[in-house]
């Protein structure tokens, strides 16, 4: 299986062989599984102190009765502002969380290294999918997939000179559907930071980032990888296999070998 490799001048040079992992049979539910329990390596359990709000004297009155005044536990003492203050509850002033989230919780789901593996280079078969790809929304016309481009896109440091590569190579309507999804939140995402969302766009693999990673964040859904640290989760973001992806001549020899032998023969 070959694949042509296109300059920065937007023209076919040579071919190029792909690795093993594109013929790799495409397994969409293996892919959606690894997903998610890869995705759940970089979420941090989020906890409260156990005595968050318990830091008090505050004890109830006993016995509780007979005082004129609800019962609840208040805080000892006489003559300064903290004393006969509701205190060590839920539901009052500087009081406890009735049910708060605890750190210790379990969120990292373990995979086996084969599945994961397995799952990886179905992902990256899909790239070379076009019906995937299409699928997901893409915008491609009379492009050969997978995109492969020179080592010299890894050098790329201005933005208007990689918007005009990205156009070169046949995304110019993939650009326009990205820069037309950016949209602006509403509510309790924009106090939070989160004032936009983007559409996912095309995923650059390169060997050696030598540039063009930063040069790429002005361009909203473009994403740039290193090879040796490719996941599922740039793969195949919300679990949907089939994402537009570029590849670097040096990124497609540096791709490691997913799966032995032994298993290809299996599948085979």
């Amino acid at each position: 299986m070959n694949a042509s490799v296109v300059e920065l001048d937007g023209k076919s040079s040579r071919k190029v062989e792909l690795p093993p992992a594109f013929e790799t049979p495409r397994r969409p539910d293996l892919i959606r599984r690894a997903y998610w329990l890869v995705n759940s390596h970089h979420i941090q359990p989020k906890g409260r102190d156990p005595m968050a709000g318990m830091k008090t004297s505050a004890e109830t009155n006993n016995p509780p009765t007979g005082r004129g005044i609800a019962r609840v536990p208040r805080v000892k003492g006489d003559r300064y502002p903290r004393s006969g203050q509701a205190a060590g509850i839920a539901s009052v002033v500087k009081g406890r969380l009735p049910h708060p989230p605890k750190a210790e919780k379990v969120v990292y789901l373990k995979i086996n290294k084969k599945e994961r593996r397995l799952a990886l280079a179905s992902a990256v078969a899909y790239t070379a999918h076009e019906d995937a790809v299409v699928s997901r929304g893409h915008r491609i016309k009379r492009l050969e997939l997978p995109i492969v481009v020179s080592d010299d896109f890894e050098s790329v440091s201005k933005t208007s000179e990689l918007v005009s590569l990205l156009e070169k190579v046949g995304l110019k309507e993939e650009l326009q559907r990205l820069y037309d999804g950016v949209k602006r939140n509403s509510g309790q995402s924009r106090l939070r930071g989160r004032s936009y969302r983007e559409r996912v766009g095309p995923l650059v693999i390169v060997t050696n980032d030598r540039g063009v990673g930063r040069t790429a964040q002005s361009i909203p859904g473009v994403e740039v990888t290193r090879v040796d640290s490719l996941n599922v989760l740039q793969l195949a973001p919300g679990g949907v296999p089939g994402r537009l992806t570029m590849w670097t001549e040096s990124s497609l020899t540096a791709l490691p070998p997913l799966q032995n032998n032994n298993e290809r023969e299996e599948e085979s």
